[in-house]
């Protein structure tokens, strides 16, 4: 049975889904919540398509079937695994040869299977179309160390509609945002999950998303979202120095030094000569403090740049110690 990517999304809520695409594809970007099962693997892929552009499609399709040919047991009992006896969920790319194989063969092991029309590429069409929505987002803006993320989640947690970027991107931002962090998803991947964030929302009601770059580590933002976060309003939150100081030391304090002066070296223009070196005295000596210190007259500044061109969208400043959450929270939910 060929089915829509709306019943695909309703659908994988109960049964499980496979992508039959290779593990190549599947590791640049897939689908979350789905088994990668591939009728053809990396170098089998290879080869079809070689033998497509030399000899035409029949040869191909010989030299697929020839390939799967020794894999086609293991492959049915995997299905067999995921399933459990019950309906299988599969795509391909394009919803083309692949899937209506590898739904053929598993089909005469006894498991109904749905397969996704369009495939792949029409999830990808739909999630890329999902950025361009009319989000009605607020910005937490706030120098470095204000807590912004934290704030963030704490509204999650209070039930309000939230756009975590920095967790979907598996990097806190800033040239030490990967620090001490797993390994980022490919841009792909990180636009596959935030369109499964996006999907639980109600664009018509406020959207709570912190203020970021347009690239988060190596991960760039849709551009759509970017300019609609460019455009909305913005919540600021005002943490005096030398909390953010002591925020930010309590976070990075634990990081290898070498480490952390690696990272800093990325930014040794920007810092300037003298700053850069009087920091990285300061981080030999384990004095994270002076450290931080340093480096905020750099982010600072940055800051202060960027918000002359948010002025006019500035709709609350919230004085925050940088302690109490609930007060906080009590505090901005009144925007």
């Amino acid at each position: 049975m060929i089915i829509t990517l709306d019943e695909f999304l309703k659908l994988r809520q109960e049964l499980p889904a496979v992508d039959v695409r290779s593990e190549g594809e599947f590791a640049e970007g897939h689908i979350p919540g789905v088994i990668n099962i591939p009728l053809l693997n990396n170098q089998e892929r290879v080869a079809v398509g070689t033998e497509y552009k030399q000899k035409g499609q029949l040869e191909a399709i010989k030299t697929g079937f020839r390939l799967v040919g020794p894999r086609l047991n293991g492959i049915i009992d995997e299905a067999l695994c995921v399933t459990e006896g019950r309906e299988l969920l599969v795509h391909c790319w394009r919803g083309g040869m692949r899937s209506a194989n590898f739904c053929s063969f598993v089909q005469m092991a006894g498991i109904k299977t749905h397969a996704l029309k369009g495939g792949y590429k029409a999830y990808r069409q739909q999630a890329v179309a999902s950025f361009a929505l009319p989000f009605n987002l607020i910005v937490l803006g706030g120098e470095t160390g204000s807590g912004k993320s934290e704030i963030l989640r704490a509204l999650k947690a209070a039930g309000e509609q939230v756009i975590d970027l920095e967790l979907l991107a598996q990097h806190k931002g800033s040239v030490f945002g990967g620090l001490s962090m797993p390994t980022q998803p490919t841009t792909e991947q990180f636009q596959n999950d935030l369109f499964e964030t996006v999907l639980k929302l109600d664009v018509s009601r406020r959207i709570w998303i912190e203020d970021e770059s347009i690239a988060i580590g190596k991960i760039f933002l849709p551009e759509p979202l970017w300019r609609t976060m460019n455009q909305s309003q913005v919540v600021e939150i005002d943490v005096p120095k030398e909390i953010r100081i002591q925020r930010l030391v309590k976070e990075y304090g634990e990081t290898d030094p070498e480490q952390f002066l690696e990272a800093m070296k990325k930014i040794t223009k920007k810092l300037g000569g003298q700053h850069f070196n009087i920091a990285a005295e300061k981080l030999l000596q384990n004095d994270w403090s002076s450290t931080i210190d340093v480096l905020l007259t750099y982010y600072d500044k940055a800051y202060r740049n960027g918000l002359e061109r948010k002025q006019k969208r500035i709709v609350k400043r919230l004085s925050w110690d940088g302690k109490s959450i609930d007060l906080a929270l009590k505090d901005i939910l009144t925007t």
